[in-house]
């Protein structure tokens, strides 16, 4: 993999907090390639479009919505941007690690598999069990659905971090723009027959009070999705 680059996209929506602190770190990991942060800003409410004209990096491509359509349209369009032969997605807040990004490379690099996606529900990471239970139960809900419908086996239905090889990202349409974009495309994965390497990564869960956006409406909107989709 001496000769590919990773492409990050980060979909931004009202976090002008822990932006500049979330950059950093994607920039500062060493992977052994070079990297390009795709800073998506989707239309956000507070300060993050401000925040984003501040930084200044040569790896870094900016991007800014003119109208809200949510993560998984921010996705979308940071990926017509990519120019790497990896692209993996990174939320804007401090939940996830970049550090893990070389590991999920070396396990994509080093296998047949089609996509690589995080595991936050390991023995580590039991403290986002305990303090979000609630989001904990409907992402087992979610995985076991998922499990029936597309005999798949998921530990984590909706990581975060999901790695790809850009061609065959590119290959996938996916029609939600929101949340459930996640689901649609794992659907859509799983349809198509790619195939999933699960591989577990540092979590550091943040509380609604702090910023968290995603709720039960979304998991019901999720649940929908799943089954129309395997049907469709």
């Amino acid at each position: 993999m001496n000769n590919d680059k990773l492409s990050v996209i980060i979909p931004v929506y009202n976090e002008a907090d822990t932006l500049p602190e979330i950059v950093r770190r994607v920039l500062a990991v060493d992977i052994g390639m070079p990297l390009e942060v795709i800073l998506v800003d989707d239309c956000s409410r507070d300060s993050s479009a401000e925040v984003i004209a501040t930084l200044s990096h040569p790896s870094l491509k900016k991007v800014y919505l003119s109208s809200n359509v949510g993560k998984g349209g921010a996705i979308k369009e940071g990926l017509t941007y990519v120019t790497g032969s990896f692209v993996i997605f990174q939320d804007a807040d401090l939940e996830y690690d970049p550090q893990d990004y070389g590991t999920l490379l070396h396990k994509l690099g080093t296998s047949h598999y089609t996509v690589v996606m995080g595991n936050r529900f390991t023995p580590e990471n039991r403290k986002y069990i305990k303090n979000t239970l609630f989001h904990y139960i409907g992402n087992q809900f979610l995985r076991l659905i998922f499990s029936v419908l597309y005999l798949r086996y998921v530990p984590d239905a909706e990581p975060c971090y999901k790695l790809f090889r850009t061609s065959e990202l590119r290959e996938l349409h996916v029609v939600s723009d929101r949340f459930e974009y996640d689901i649609e495309l794992m659907c859509k994965l799983a349809k198509k027959g790619f195939t999933f390497l699960n591989c577990s990564i540092s979590y550091s869960p943040r509380s609604r009070e702090e910023g968290k956006k995603i709720s039960w409406k979304d998991g019901l909107i999720a649940l929908r999705v799943m089954v129309l989709e395997r049907f469709r």
